[in-house]
């Protein structure tokens, strides 16, 4: 049940809930590959729609977003361009440096972090559950990482 990044914020006040935001681009192969395998994965799909507010946004889209009071657009954008475009403001904001990339923010919209390149439904699980369930809190340092990583029950497939 994808969604704007602003109605995601408008929901949010409603009922809080996480946001996660699948920034991608048109010209973007392995976006259209995580599109297709990963995020209509029937796991990886439900457990998002339970979870988060799920939100497609184009990086070097026309969108306009507004947060924490400010209105993110792409004035440098070429309708007429093929290919790459100028990146999207609220992409820059977002620390966006490859695509596809997967960011996560808080029940309060709170940027959390971003993850960057192409996910399988079991990639993406562990960051999934480890943002839902606010483990990244207590993962400050590369060792708590990957002893996490190793205790980690993965229960999606790898297709």
């Amino acid at each position: 049940n994808w969604m704007s990044f602003d109605e995601a914020i408008a929901a949010q006040a409603v009922t809080p809930k996480k946001i996660i935001v699948d920034v991608y681009t048109d010209w973007c192969g392995p976006c259209k590959l995580m599109d297709r395998n990963t995020f209509q994965n029937k796991k990886v799909s439900s457990f998002i729609n339970a979870h988060y507010y799920a939100v497609k946004f184009n990086g070097e889209g026309t969108e306009e977003v507004n947060y924490l009071d400010n209105v993110y657009t792409n004035p440098n954008h070429d309708p007429n361009r093929r290919g790459r475009n100028s990146q999207h403001e609220f992409a820059q904001a977002m620390k966006i440096r490859g695509y596809p990339s997967i960011v996560f923010f808080d029940e309060k919209g709170n940027y959390i972090q971003p993850v960057v390149g192409y996910k399988t439904p079991s990639q993406l699980e562990i960051y999934l559950k480890m943002i839902y369930n606010d483990d990244y809190k207590e993962l400050t340092t590369a060792e708590k990482w990957q002893a996490y990583q190793d205790a980690f029950k993965y229960t999606f497939s790898k297709k």
